[in-house]
C-alpha cells in the first residue's frame, strides 16, 4: 500500500536577532509586530531599511559591557541597534546568498 504522506519540512530553528553570536550568518525569518505604538514606529523603521524576510544579516561587533549596541551587517551597510531593537528581528542561523 503507498504511503501518501507527505511530511512537512521542519521549520528552521528561530532566535532574536540579539541572540546570534558574532560574525555568524543568519537569514531574517520575519520582524515581530508588537502591541506598543512607539514600538510598531521601530518595526516600521527596521523594515524600511531592509530588515525583512530573506535577507542575511550578520553581527560585525558587539559593545562591552551587555553586548550593547550591537552592529548587524545588512546588504553593504552596517547598522547600529540596542538589543531592545535587534530582538524584533527573528533570524535562521546561516545564509544562502551573503557578502
Amino acid at each position: 500500500m503507498p504511503n501518501n504522506h507527505i511530511d512537512a519540512a521542519p521549520a528552521p530553528a528561530a532566535l532574536r536577532l540579539d541572540q546570534l553570536p558574532d560574525n555568524q550568518w543568519a537569514t531574517v525569518l520575519d520582524v515581530a509586530r508588537p502591541d506598543s505604538a512607539e514600538d510598531r514606529e521601530l518595526v516600521l523603521r527596521l523594515t524600511e531599511i531592509g530588515f525583512v524576510p530573506g535577507e542575511a544579516v550578520r553581527i560585525v561587533a558587539s559593545g562591552v559591557p551587555g553586548r550593547e549596541p550591537i552592529a548587524v551587517r545588512l546588504g553593504h551597510t552596517t547598522f547600529a541597534l540596542r538589543r531592545h531593537e535587534a530582538a524584533f528581528i527573528h533570524v535562521t542561523r546561516g545564509a544562502a546568498n551573503h557578502g
